[in-house]
């Protein structure tokens, strides 16, 4: 069922306007099937085995809350990791699908279990029966490229015997570039999709989901200043910005120590739920 009467707002389209950059462009990678796998192939072949990203394991701590050992759980999107690796120790069955070949050899290579399967696939494009139902379906960052956004979330419910998840990282943005906005006026890449998207998706198709947010910490690393200042500019849209602004906007986040460069960020996760219908 899809939401009808004058209120109604077009939420895949909005979604589908912000896979747009700040230009009105598609980014290459978004379109690009190749250049995407070239990316995760380069990716995976710098990580070191088994490594994750430290700020997912709180992320998980409220994951594993909905699935219980005895679950089958389709995860979409694997990536490295980051929820694959602790899911194949806590579940019976497990099932990762994602448009990467490259992703998916990395994980069999270091997670060979017999209870882990792997499938090769767009998930917005899956046929009906290319998976069957599992207890669990969830997805974590992995929804940058479906443009199709709607037969992502339709599969999802299809497929999910107790529990759909979408997990997605969210604001608030490094300090510096509020900063370097409020101060000194600069256009700034702020994301343009965010999970309030799926929230407004769902209702639109009749799904009331819950949404619980978790507060995250990440701490950057740098072998240099310069190496910090150039890596924190990356979102500044203006062309015209001075280094000293940046400078100055950084200075109040930033710790060094033994000659390497620190800076904490406060941020977000937002986990989207529901139980299938």
């Amino acid at each position: 069922m899809t939401r009808k009467g004058p209120l109604a707002i077009n939420y895949e389209a909005l979604w589908q306007e912000g896979m747009k950059d700040w230009h009105g462009h598609m980014p290459v990678r978004m379109v690009d099937d190749q250049l995407e796998e070239q990316f995760w192939a380069q990716s995976v072949a710098r990580k070191k085995i088994g490594y994750t990203d430290p700020y997912a394991a709180k992320i998980f701590q409220e994951l594993q809350k909905h699935i219980e050992p005895q679950h089958s759980v389709v995860e979409i999107g694997p990536g490295w990791g980051n929820y694959t690796f602790p899911l194949a120790e806590r579940v019976d069955k497990l099932t990762c699908v994602d448009s990467s070949e490259s992703i998916l050899q990395y994980l069999q290579q270091y997670i060979p279990s017999q209870h882990v399967s792997y499938v090769h696939a767009k998930w917005e494009q899956l046929a009906e029966n290319d998976i069957e139902p599992h207890d669990i379906v969830l997805g974590i960052n992995c929804f940058y490229r479906m443009y199709e956004i709607k037969n992502a979330l339709y599969h999802m419910n299809r497929l999910a015997k107790k529990r759909a998840i979408i997990g997605m990282t969210t604001g608030p943005i490094q300090p510096h570039y509020e900063y370097l906005y409020e101060k000194y006026g600069y256009a700034i890449k702020y994301p343009r999709r965010d999970y309030i998207e799926f929230l407004n998706l769902l209702y639109e198709m009749d799904i009331y989901a819950d949404c619980q947010i978790i507060p995250l910490e990440r701490v950057y690393e740098y072998n240099s200043y310069e190496q910090l200042v150039t890596t924190q500019s990356k979102k500044i849209l203006s062309t015209d910005f001075q280094q000293a602004h940046v400078e100055e906007s950084l200075a109040p986040f930033i710790e060094e120590k033994n000659g390497r460069y620190y800076y904490r960020h406060d941020f977000h996760a937002a986990l989207v739920s529901w139980q299938p219908k």
